[in-house]
C-alpha cells in the first residue's frame, strides 16, 4: 500500500534534532516567511519587540515568541499576507557596559583613553561579531519572521525616525530640559530609568539624629534616616499641619550641624504620617524622590552634595570627596561627637534600588537632564483604549494600563552614555540652543549635547519606525497599524504606553504617512494588545540568578526539541496570568510530541489516505463520532485563538488527540481496518476504506491545527501524510474538513462513548484482578438495552473479552452505569490470574501508596512548609496524597479478596 511506503519514509522514531535546523532553514530559503505588500491578501502584521542586541533568549523570551509565531503561522494559513517583523534593540547601557568591561579585560583601557568615536566603533565591532546569537536562537525555536526586513535600532532608517520625531516633539514643545530627581548610577555616571532599577534586602542601619537645641528645654526635632550622609543635604524639617506637638514649631529655622550656608526650616505638609516615628521627617530634595516633590510644593532649595561619582561634593565640609559609605560613618560619628545621635538600629534590613548593570546602590539625584512633557501624550495613548481603537486583551489588564497612562510622570530622556542615538540638539557658543532634524545641518561652530536618548525612546518608534516612516514606503501602506502587539504585562509602562504615546503623536503630524484613525482620532500602532504573564518555575516563583532556578530554553530545544518547548508553553499561556513551568511540562509535552508521530506512522501503515469522505451513512458510529468531535475540537480552538486563549486551544486538542483519536479512534480504527483485504467480504473492505479516510483526515485536521504551535513535527508528519509541499502554506481547517458542517450526531455519540465507558470499567476490573493485558477473557454481554449491539465487536476486541464456550461460569461481574441502562457483564477469571504472582505484585504496590501517604502526611502536617509554600504546590501535594488513598484502598480490597494460593 501507499501509505505504507509513505509510513516507511518516516525514520523510527521522532528525533527533533534530526529535522528541525533543516526544516527551518528550508522554509526561509524558499522564502515562505517574506511579506509581499503588493499581494492583495488582507494584511496581518505584528513587530518582535526588539531583544537586546547584547543577550540571549530567555524564557519570557521564548513565551514572547512562541505566542506570536502560532499567531503568524494561523493568518498564513488562513490566507493572510502576514509581516513578522525582527530586529533588535541596541540596548544602550547594557551593550556599553559589556564593551567596556570587555575592553578593559582585553586591553586594560576605558572608554576614555579611546574617545568618543573609535569607542562607538568598536561597539559596533562588537555587534556585529557577538550581536548574533539571539539571531540563531530565534532561528532554533522556529520564529516566522521575514528575516529580510530585519531592524535595529541604530540602524540608518531608524536613526532618522529618532530624529524627525524629536524635532517634531520639541517644536511642539514637548521636549525641554530641566532639573529633576533621576534615578542615578554612580559607576555608570548616568541616569538609569525604572526597569533597570532592581531592589534588595540589605543590612543597613536606621539613625536617629537631634536638630535644634541640645538642651530638652529648647526648641528641637528628632527625625531618623537609613541614608545618614544625605543630611549634608538637608534644608527643612517636615512635620503634619495637624500635629500639635509641633505646631508651635513650624516656621523656625534651625542651624545646620555642619553647614553655615543652610538653615532647616520646619514646614507643616500632609505628606508626613504623624503616627510614624517621631512624626518628623528630615528633607533632603536633591536626594530623595519623596523630599523632591515636597521641595517642590514648598519651594525649598536643593542642594546637590554629591558629584557624578557618588562622592560628596560642594558642601564646604570636611566630608567633600568621601565616597557615600565612607560619608554615612564619618557623619555618623561628626553627630555623635555633638551629641546629636540619639539611637541607633543596626542591622537594619531594608530594601535599596541598585543598578541592573553595574551593581551598586542607586542614588536619587537631582541632574540636568532632557525630558519629555507627557500629558498631552498620555490622554492621547489613554484615549486610544477609551475609545475601543486599541482593544486591551485580557480586559482586566485595562486598569493597570489607565493606572500608568493617567498617572504618568515627564519622561527622562537623556543618558550620560555614548552608544545610542545622539541627541539632536546642537549649542551655539552665546548659548543659542537649536534642534537639528535629519536632513538639516546644525550651525556652525555650535557643539552637539553629548548625551544620547533612553534606549526606550527609539523603541517607542518601533511600530512605525521599522516601516519606514518618515518615509513613504509599501510595508506602511499595506502593514501599519499593526495587528496585534505581544508581550508580557510587565513592561506596560516601559513600552507599551509609550509606544501608544509616540505612535498616536506621529499620526497627528504625519496623517498622510500614517493614515487616520475613527472619528478623526489619531491613528493607533496597533489595533489588539495581548498581555501575557510571565515565566515562573514549578513553584511559582520568579526565575533569577540568585535562587538558581532559571531554565535556558535552549536547554529544552537540545533536549526535547523545539516543538516540545513552544508547547509547553502555549499550554500554560492563560492571558494576563503568571506562567509556572518546570521540567516535567517539557517532558509531557515532548512525549505528546511522540504520541503524534507514532499515531501518523501507525494511520500510514494501515493506508490512512486524506480523500473525499464517504456518505454520512455509510460511516460506522465511530467514525461519524470522532469527525463530529474533530469538528467540534476546530471550531473551539478557532474561537479560543480570536480571544489569544493559547492556554485553552492547546489543552483542548492535546485531550483530543491524545486521549480521543489516540486513545479510542485509533484502538477503534483497527477493528474497523481488515487485516488483509483478499480475506474481507465486501462490507469490510468498505468498512476499512471509509476508516482510512476517516482516520486521514482526521489526523490532517489535528497537524494542521497544532502547526502553530509544533511547526516541526506537524511538517514532518503533514507532508509525510499529504504528499504535498509544507504545511506552512496550507489552508487552516474548516468545517469542510472534517464532518462537513452537518449536526452533529448525537446517537453516535452517545453509543460510542457508552462503549468507551464500558472498555474503560473492563480494562479497570481486568487490572484490578491482575488479568495480563494480552489474556482474553471469556465474558458474556447483553447489549439490547443499551443500544449497543452494534458496538459488540468493537468493546470484545479492545477489552479483550471472549465469547463464552460450552458451560460458562462466571467467576465476577462487573456493573457499569451507561446512559440508558447499567450493564451488568459476566466474566470467567478462573485460570487467568497466577495468585503468588499476583500477590506480591500488589504488596509492592500497596508498599508504594503506604510511602506516599507518609511522604505527603509529613509535608501537609508541616505548618513552617504550609506557611512558605505557593498554594499550587499545596494543591498538587494534596492531589498526590488523594490518589495515594484511593490507591491504598484499592490495593487492600484486591488482596482480601485474593484467595489463598
Amino acid at each position: 500500500m501507499a501509505g505504507i511506503n509513505r509510513a516507511n519514509a518516516l525514520p523510527k522514531a521522532w528525533e527533533p534534532s534530526e529535522h528541525e535546523g533543516a526544516l527551518y532553514e528550508a522554509w526561509v530559503e524558499k522564502g515562505y516567511f517574506e511579506a509581499d505588500p503588493s499581494s492583495g491578501k488582507p494584511a496581518y502584521s505584528i513587530v518582535l519587540p526588539p531583544p537586546n542586541v547584547t543577550g540571549q533568549l530567555h524564557m519570557g523570551h521564548a513565551l514572547d515568541h512562541t505566542l506570536m509565531d502560532a499567531l503568524v503561522r494561523r493568518k498564513r494559513m488562513q490566507g493572510y499576507e502576514v509581516l513578522w517583523l525582527p530586529g533588535m534593540d541596541h540596548a544602550g547601557i547594557a551593550t556599553q557596559t559589556k564593551v567596556e568591561a570587555k575592553l578593559k579585560q582585553e586591553e586594560g583601557k576605558d572608554r576614555y583613553d579611546y574617545g568618543r568615536e573609535e569607542f562607538i566603533g568598536r561597539v559596533w565591532e562588537w555587534k556585529e561579531n557577538f550581536g548574533g546569537t539571539i539571531a540563531s536562537q530565534m532561528r532554533a525555536i522556529g520564529d516566522s519572521v521575514d528575516w529580510s526586513r530585519e531592524r535595529f535600532t541604530l540602524d540608518s532608517g531608524l536613526s532618522r525616525a529618532v530624529q524627525t520625531i524629536f524635532k517634531q516633539l520639541f517644536d511642539a514643545g514637548l521636549i525641554y530640559r530641566d532639573y529633576r530627581l533621576v534615578n542615578w548610577s554612580p559607576v555608570l555616571e548616568t541616569a538609569v530609568s525604572d526597569i533597570e532599577v532592581v531592589y534588595k534586602d540589605v543590612e543597613g542601619e536606621f539613625v536617629s539624629i537631634r536638630y535644634g537645641s541640645l538642651d530638652d528645654n529648647e526648641p528641637h526635632l528628632v527625625v531618623a534616616t537609613t541614608r545618614v550622609e544625605t543630611m549634608l543635604g538637608d534644608v527643612a524639617i517636615a512635620v503634619h499641619p495637624d500635629d500639635e506637638r509641633y505646631s508651635h514649631l513650624v516656621g523656625q529655622e534651625f542651624d545646620h550641624p555642619f553647614r553655615e550656608d543652610l538653615k532647616l526650616t520646619v514646614i507643616a505638609d500632609d505628606y508626613v504620617d504623624m503616627e510614624l516615628g517621631t512624626g518628623a521627617v528630615k528633607i533632603t530634595p536633591a536626594h530623595d524622590p519623596n523630599d523632591y516633590e515636597m521641595g517642590l510644593r514648598h519651594d525649598l532649595d536643593m542642594p546637590i552634595i554629591m558629584d557624578e561619582t557618588g562622592r560628596i561634593a560642594d558642601t564646604g565640609t570636611q566630608f567633600d570627596g568621601m565616597t557615600r559609605e565612607d560619608a554615612r560613618a564619618a557623619v555618623r560619628e561628626a553627630l555623635a561627637e555633638q551629641g546629636r545621635i540619639v539611637k541607633e538600629i543596626r542591622p537594619y534590613v531594608h530594601s535599596v534600588g541598585h543598578s541592573e548593570r553595574s551593581g551598586e546602590a542607586i542614588e536619587p539625584r537631582l541632574s540636568l537632564q532632557w525630558f519629555v512633557k507627557v500629558d498631552e501624550l498620555a490622554q492621547m495613548a489613554g484615549d486610544a483604549v477609551r475609545s475601543g481603537d486599541t482593544v486591551i486583551h485580557p480586559q482586566s489588564m485595562e486598569k493597570r494600563y489607565f493606572d500608568w497612562v493617567d498617572n504618568m510622570h515627564d519622561w527622562t530622556i537623556s543618558r550620560q552614555l555614548w552608544w545610542g542615538h545622539r541627541i539632536p540638539i546642537w549649542y551655539g557658543p552665546a548659548g543659542e540652543v537649536v534642534c537639528v532634524g535629519p536632513d538639516e545641518e546644525p550651525p556652525a561652530g555650535y557643539t552637539q549635547d553629548p548625551d544620547v536618548l533612553d534606549t526606550w525612546f527609539s523603541s517607542a518608534l518601533w511600530p512605525f519606525s521599522t516601516m519606514g516612516w518618515p518615509d513613504k514606503t509599501p510595508e506602511m501602506e499595506t502593514f501599519y497599524p499593526t495587528s496585534v502587539l505581544v508581550t508580557a504585562y510587565d513592561i506596560l509602562f516601559f513600552w507599551v504606553a509609550r509606544m501608544m504615546m509616540f505612535g498616536t503623536f506621529a499620526a497627528t503630524q504625519t496623517p498622510e504617512l500614517l493614515g487616520k484613525g475613527e472619528n478623526g482620532r489619531p491613528q493607533v500602532p496597533f489595533t489588539d494588545l495581548f498581555l501575557h504573564g510571565l515565566v515562573r518555575d514549578e513553584k511559582g516563583r520568579k526565575m533569577s540568578k540568585s535562587l538558581g532556578n532559571g531554565i535556558d530554553p535552549m536547554d529544552w530545544v537540545d533536549s526535547y526539541g523545539a516543538d516540545a518547548l513552544r508547547f509547553a508553553l502555549a499550554r500554560g499561556a492563560n492571558p494576563g496570568i503568571d506562567l509556572p513551568i518546570g521540567e516535567d511540562h517539557a517532558q509531557s509535552a515532548r512525549n505528546f510530541a511522540t504520541k503524534l508521530y507514532n499515531a501518523t506512522k501507525f494511520a500510514l501503515m494501515n493506508g490512512a489516505a486524506v480523500a473525499e469522505l464517504p456518505a454520512r451513512e455509510e460511516l460506522t458510529d465511530a467514525d461519524r463520532w470522532i469527525l463530529d468531535r474533530a469538528e467540534a475540537v476546530r471550531s473551539s480552538v478557532d474561537n479560543y485563538l480570536d480571544d489569544y486563549q493559547f492556554a485553552k486551544a492547546n489543552e483542548e486538542l492535546y485531550h483530543f488527540a491524545w486521549d480521543e483519536l489516540c486513545d479510542w479512534y485509533l484502538e477503534i480504527a483497527k477493528t474497523q481496518i481488515p487485516r488483509d483485504d483478499a480475506d474481507a467480504s465486501e462490507v469490510e473492505k468498505s468498512r476499512g476504506r471509509s476508516t482510512r479516510v476517516v482516520l486521514g483526515r482526521v489526523i490532517d485536521v489535528v497537524l494542521r491545527l497544532l502547526h502553530p504551535t509544533m511547526p516541526f513535527v506537524t511538517e514532518v508528519l503533514w507532508t509525510a501524510l499529504t504528499e504535498r509541499e509544507t504545511i506552512t502554506l496550507a489552508p487552516w481547517p474548516t468545517a469542510a474538513d472534517t464532518n462537513g458542517g452537518v449536526a452533529a450526531d448525537a446517537e453516535s455519540r452517545r453509543r460510542i462513548e457508552d462503549a468507551v465507558k464500558l472498555i474503560t470499567e473492563l480494562r479497570r476490573f481486568r487490572s484490578d484482578q491482575g488479568v495480563k493485558p494480552s489474556q482474553k477473557v471469556p465474558a458474556r454481554l447483553d447489549f439490547s438495552s443499551a443500544d449497543l449491539a452494534g458496538q459488540e465487536e468493537l468493546v470484545r476486541n479492545i477489552a479483550k473479552l471472549e465469547a463464552p464456550v460450552g458451560d460458562f461460569q462466571a467467576s465476577a461481574s462487573v456493573e457499569v452505569r451507561l446512559s440508558r441502562t447499567t450493564l451488568d457483564v459476566a466474566l470467567d477469571t478462573s485460570g487467568t490470574v497466577d495468585i503468588v504472582a499476583e500477590r506480591k505484585r500488589l504488596l509492592k504496590e500497596l508498599a508504594e501508596a503506604e510511602k506516599e501517604l507518609e511522604t505527603t502526611g509529613k509535608k501537609l502536617g508541616n505548618e513552617s512548609f504550609l506557611a512558605k509554600a505557593p498554594e499550587q504546590v499545596i494543591e498538587k501535594i494534596k492531589a498526590r496524597r488523594h490518589i495515594a488513598q484511593e490507591e491504598f484502598e484499592r490495593v487492600t480490597a484486591r488482596l482480601e479478596s485474593l484467595p489463598e494460593a
